[in-house]
């Protein structure tokens, strides 16, 4: 590649303003959210189906302190007392549910904690969400590294001894497409034995494409699954398509990804209807493809340049963690990552109840891992970030914090042969 940066001040013209105020305010001027654009492949499923059915019937309302009491007394939890245990009157019991998660989480993953760093690699995007620092509307600093660059970050960041990355891009096919982010997978083999993807969907071809290059998982953001706020949010792109965004992870399955992860951005919408569809798309997937390996995100809004007044709705962390042990104990089995979105305080606490995977040394910026590793200053060609974290542990204060705590810090536990 002949560019090593790629800047846009994104001055918008006339134009452009105009037709991003007919986006917030003319929803006839949208295109319809369930209407696949050319190229998008469409699978047959009906994970779809049984998950909005549970999620639009559920009334948190409805559960009483006894429901609660059974969901937790009950060896294996049910839909029904997942739902109970999601609900306002499972918040006073909020310390049983941590007790009970922690012995759920040491049954299936004993003391270990998982390490791993996010790279992003472009942030150019075609997409209008409003919350994303990222969107395509938002003036900001875009940057996309050429090859050399991004094998210069993983080796920075392979040399703090991290084993495990998580590729990201903005969601352009244009700036960022499928053999670009194959190259990146190809030279991420060399430096790390896990990586992931968190880029935009693509189809199953696609995803198989990228196995072979040499991806492990993917994670996709439904961000919100009820459709009638995502439709406000979401103005602009191929990210406006839900019924294609929510099908990515089954289509990374049939690609041959080893296993796929899930979220909701928390405070988007009503949090508990969120996480309640969060979690069955999970749970509906796993009994579908049971070879597979299924985690759950739980990030919460934060402050995007240009608007600092993002904050998530009503999930403060006492919610957070309720959801957290809820998932723990409905989905035993489920790799849990909290995100350097929370403060160091929080993700110290839930790693020794129900988290199992913790990132480290996080840029969510592009092309600065050398500045922020190292402590030199910034470089000015650098792209500006998608939001601003919480905890800027390093890798190794990370590490020496979890050993502190009696926690076994794990980079990797795949022998490849």
């Amino acid at each position: 590649m002949e560019n090593q940066f790629i800047f846009d001040s994104q001055k918008l013209s006339d134009g452009a303003l105009a037709k991003k105020h007919r986006l917030e305010t003319d929803p006839s001027s949208r295109r319809d959210l369930m209407t696949y654009l050319p190229g998008m492949e469409q699978i047959e499923s009906d994970i779809c189906q049984k998950v909005i059915s549970q999620m639009d019937s559920y009334d948190y309302s409805a559960y009483t302190a006894r429901d609660v009491r059974r969901a937790l007394a009950a060896s294996v939890c049910s839909v029904d007392d997942f739902k109970a245990l999601l609900s306002p009157a499972a918040e006073p019991v909020l310390e049983q549910m941590a007790e009970r998660a922690q012995r759920d989480t040491g049954r299936h993953f004993g003391n270990t904690v998982y390490l791993f760093t996010p790279l992003y690699i472009a942030n150019y995007c075609s997409n209008y969400c409003v919350y994303c620092g990222f969107n395509c509307y938002n003036s900001i600093r875009r940057m996309k590294l050429s090859f050399e660059q991004i094998e210069h970050e993983m080796k920075v960041i392979a040399d703090s001894g991290m084993e495990e990355i998580l590729i990201l891009t903005g969601e352009s096919r244009k700036e960022s497409d499928v053999e670009y982010i194959g190259e990146a997978c190809r030279l991420a083999s060399k430096y790390f034995r896990n990586v992931g993807l968190e880029i935009y969907p693509v189809n199953t071809d696609e995803y198989a494409y990228l196995h072979e290059c040499g991806a492990d998982y993917v994670t996709v953001f439904q961000e919100t699954y009820n459709t009638v706020k995502y439709e406000t949010l979401h103005l602009l792109g191929h990210k406006r398509v839900w019924p294609y965004r929510f099908d990515a992870q089954e289509r990374a399955l049939r690609g041959g990804m080893r296993g796929v992860g899930f979220s909701a951005l928390l405070g988007l919408s009503d949090f508990r209807k969120d996480a309640l569809a969060t979690a069955l798309h999970v749970y509906y997937l796993q009994r579908k493809y049971p070879h597979a390996e299924f985690s759950l995100s739980c990030p919460r809004l934060r402050p995007i340049i240009n608007n600092d007044k993002i904050n998530p709705l009503d999930v403060g962390e006492k919610q957070l963690c309720q959801i957290l042990c809820a998932y723990r104990i409905f989905m035993p089995f489920a790799g849990i990552t909290v995100s350097s979105r929370e403060s160091a305080k929080f993700r110290n606490g839930i790693v020794r109840i129900a988290a199992t995977k913790v990132s480290a040394g996080v840029s969510t910026g592009i092309g600065d891992h050398e500045s922020k590793y190292s402590g030199k200053e910034a470089n000015a060609a650098e792209g500006d970030e998608q939001f601003e974290i919480c905890d800027t542990r390093s890798f190794d204060r990370m590490y020496d914090d979890l050993a502190d705590e009696g926690l076994q810090p794990v980079l990797n536990d795949y022998l490849y042969v």
